[in-house]
């Protein structure tokens, strides 16, 4: 990776430069970025991957008109062509008087993001890592057949950002992680699993324990047969109750609700939720993988309570968004690359652990059903929050887990889901940027047989 004040010295180019051609403003966001992938099957390689890029991101202002354009040629002719053609798209645009950029923030948070253990491990440490899940899972029970994908992955990333307005911001970030996805099976009956432990330290992967969650899955599930439609307690696993975040985040965004794209318009102070509901973004989370400093125009990161005790407090901004509800930037001005303008997004965004155990949201059911996966959560409606997703998992009796159930469906509204529980987990657990505990809902219809 090149130092920091290489692209530093390039992104005040561009400013200058764009500035002395005619803008009142300019923003330079610069980034390169590296990533390995592993994949191993039947204990040796199979595919190894290695992709880098680089390049730099413009945007312009003046008169009330915002351009971009991107460039990966960060050469003074690289430089002069962006210029160029940002101040071009900035005469076809729109006249919008919430177009702004943001000064620079009064203090950032200090986080430890970049593990040099990541860059420095040596490639067969990481394959050995991919090799002892595909290994842990064999041995786990005889009936895992297929290992479908042993991965491990990592990257490494550096960003810039400098404005007109004084702005000069640097950081380094890198992050790693395991995946596993198996098949086992039993006479003509199979079923997958799948496990993933994706953080910022290498030395905290556990290999081990990511085969054997996966295998268990898998194994559990055999024998999986349809059953009645039934109307009783549900138990959500901490990675379904996360795919549901995916429909809850986007609508709790101040562009969705200035576009009336959101189901939670217009419900600011009121209850949208059970009072054992607590939702945050943190863009500051220590350890967490969408973690940084600032976001993708500057802003510093912050933490954000969206919903707190079922009462939506808020929603989340980058500048623009900000400006035209007149508040502050929540720091979520995301963007993807360098290829793209900041867009309002979530970083760490999370349900709150609760205070109990997994064990006795368990115990405290006597009838009722422990979804352990969804299909179709793409088809939701992210507007009225409407959903029909197919489910499996477990049936629970007299407070244990019985026998496994596949083929069946699960309809409703996200915010009657949200508002149904009535009890949450102690056991947060993180995939990618979205984390949830083992969340309990009362009285859901699944239909069946």
């Amino acid at each position: 990776m090149e130092r920091e004040s290489i692209f530093v010295d390039i992104a005040e180019t561009a400013v200058r430069k764009a500035v002395r051609s005619g803008a009142q403003m300019a923003e330079v966001f610069v980034s390169k970025s590296s990533q390995l992938n592993i994949e191993v099957r039947g204990g040796s390689v199979d595919t190894m991957k290695l992709a880098e890029d680089r390049g730099m991101g413009l945007r312009v202002f003046r008169d009330n008109r915002t351009g971009f354009a991107f460039s990966t040629d960060l050469s003074n002719r690289g430089i002069e062509e962006a210029v160029k053609q940002a101040l071009a798209n900035c005469l076809n645009a729109s006249d919008d008087p919430y177009l702004r950029l943001p000064p620079p923030g009064p203090a950032y948070p200090e986080l430890d993001l970049y593990d040099p253990d990541i860059k420095g491990a040596t490639v067969e440490q990481k394959i050995s890592l991919a090799k002892s899940m595909e290994e842990a899972a064999r041995s786990y029970d005889p009936r895992v057949k297929v290992i479908e994908s042993s991965t491990y992955q990592d990257g490494e990333g550096l960003v810039t950002i400098v404005n007109s307005l004084g702005m000069k911001l640097t950081y380094r970030g890198a992050y790693c992680g395991i995946y596993l996805a198996l098949a086992a099976g039993e006479g003509n009956d199979s079923q997958t699993g799948f496990a993933l432990d994706f953080g910022l330290k290498f030395n905290r992967l556990k290999p081990e324990a990511v085969g054997k969650d996966a295998a268990r899955r898998a194994v559990r599930m055999l024998g999986a047969v349809p059953v009645s439609t039934r109307k009783v307690p549900v138990i959500l696993d901490p990675y379904v109750a996360a795919g549901f975040l995916g429909l809850i985040g986007p609508a709790l965004t101040g562009d969705a609700v200035q576009k009336g794209r959101s189901l939670f318009a217009g419900k600011t102070g009121t209850r949208v939720a059970s009072e054992k509901v607590t939702i945050i973004d943190d863009g500051a989370l220590p350890g967490g993988i969408a973690s940084a400093p600032f976001d993708g125009e500057g802003v510093p990161t912050s933490r954000s309570m969206l919903i707190e005790g079922g009462i939506l407090k808020g929603y989340l901004y980058n500048t623009y968004s900000a400006a035209r509800d007149g508040v502050q930037s929540t720091g979520n001005g995301v963007r993807s690359s360098f290829k793209g303008t900041p867009e309002v997004g979530t970083t760490n965004f999370f349900i709150e652990a609760g205070a109990t155990p997994v064990e006795k949201l368990v115990k405290e059911v006597a009838d009722g059903l422990y979804i352990t996966e969804v299909m179709g959560m793409h088809t939701a409606n992210p507007i009225s929050g409407d959903f029909s997703v197919g489910v499996a998992g477990l049936l629970i009796k007299d407070g244990d887990f019985d026998a496994p159930v596949r083929g069946m469906a699960m309809g409703g509204n996200i915010i009657e889901l949200l508002a149904g529980i009535d009890a949450v987990g102690d056991d947060l657990k993180f995939f990618g940027g979205s984390g949830a505990p083992t969340l309990r809902v009362t009285g859901l219809t699944t239909s069946g047989q």
